[in-house]
């Protein structure tokens, strides 16, 4: 088990991560959100043991996790991190980079793992191109390729899909999660894509401004935010007062944090907006309308007016 317990770190004067607690089980695979410059990045870090910490501990199987005032070399062997700089070798082709770190004492069973690993990432047709001639997207898998190679106990990925295409992204994340449950990898991703949390992740972590706002199942911190804040990281969310959306007696009201699915448009009720964009999403529209001079968004299945006035409820 991975235990990050009462943690806290200042970058100069500047508090990056304050006083943030919670615990992975083996083989989780476990999603960080938050905005940029909300710390997700620094508390991978943190965990991979790149700095000291200035207060609390952090431990695997109840061994500590310690940084550089410790180990002249960061890192523990069974921690593998993946920076969003890459760090590959530019002058030496794609197999010597994913195979850089394992044994040559065994040549057969190296080039197996090699290129087990380039079909995972679907790179072996660039085994014999030097990293220098790769694009971004392309560096970027054979990285995760050589991370795995030596089947490090815990995973750290920092926003490991970032320059990868649409068409590979989904089939590389379906891959590679799996291999990692396969294996019983434990897991944390740094991630602006809700995608990795929802689909692929078992929990999920909510950061903003250094501070855990909530940890708990992927689906359910979803489905139930537990502030604007966390429901805003998936996408457009509109807050409204229940009365708005429905006659209710005064002492029955409550606020609600609805995304657009959550709206749909009726013939009539009590809440009244007015078109203002719509945004093809494939199979739907995004639709943004005015309502009380501020922006409500809801689906719809086919285009709407602009200045249209409709009405909304609960879907």
């Amino acid at each position: 088990m991975l235990e990050i317990n009462n943690i806290s770190f200042t970058y100069i004067d500047i508090p990056v991560i304050q006083e943030v607690s919670f615990t992975i089980e083996k083989g989780q695979n476990t999603a960080i959100i938050g905005e940029s410059g909300c710390g997700k990045s620094t508390l991978l870090k943190l965990i991979y043991g790149l700095y000291d910490l200035d207060a609390g501990v952090i431990t695997y199987n109840e061994n500590p996790i310690l940084g550089p005032k410790h180990n002249l070399v960061p890192g523990e062997d069974y921690i593998k991190y993946l920076a969003q700089d890459f760090d590959l070798m530019p002058y030496i082709t794609v197999e010597e980079n994913v195979g850089k770190f394992l044994s040559n004492m065994f040549p057969d069973e190296k080039k197996q793992r090699v290129y087990e690993l380039l079909d995972m990432v679907e790179m072996t047709a660039f085994a014999k191109v030097k990293a220098k001639f790769l694009s971004g997207g392309q560096q970027q898998r054979v990285a995760l390729a050589r991370v795995l190679a030596l089947e490090p106990e815990i995973l750290l990925l920092d926003e490991p899909f970032s320059q990868i295409d649409s068409f590979r992204k989904n089939s590389l994340r379906r891959n590679l999660f799996k291999y990692l449950k396969d294996k019983g990898v434990t897991c944390v991703i740094a991630t602006h894509d809700s995608t990795d949390a929802l689909a692929f992740s078992d929990e999920t972590i909510v950061i903003q401004n250094g501070k855990l706002v909530v940890k708990g199942n992927s689906k359910l911190v979803y489905e139930n935010p537990i502030n604007k804040y966390t429901a805003s990281l998936f996408g457009e969310v509109n807050e409204l007062k229940l009365s708005q959306l429905i006659p209710i007696e005064e002492e029955e009201d409550e606020f609600l944090l609805l995304y657009p699915h959550q709206l749909k448009l009726v013939d009539s009720g009590v809440m009244q907006v007015v078109v203002k964009q719509c945004y093809y999403k494939g199979s739907h529209y995004l639709v943004k309308a005015a309502f009380e001079r501020r922006a409500i968004f809801f689906e719809h299945d086919t285009e709407l007016e602009i200045n249209q006035e409709v009405h909304l409820m609960l879907a």
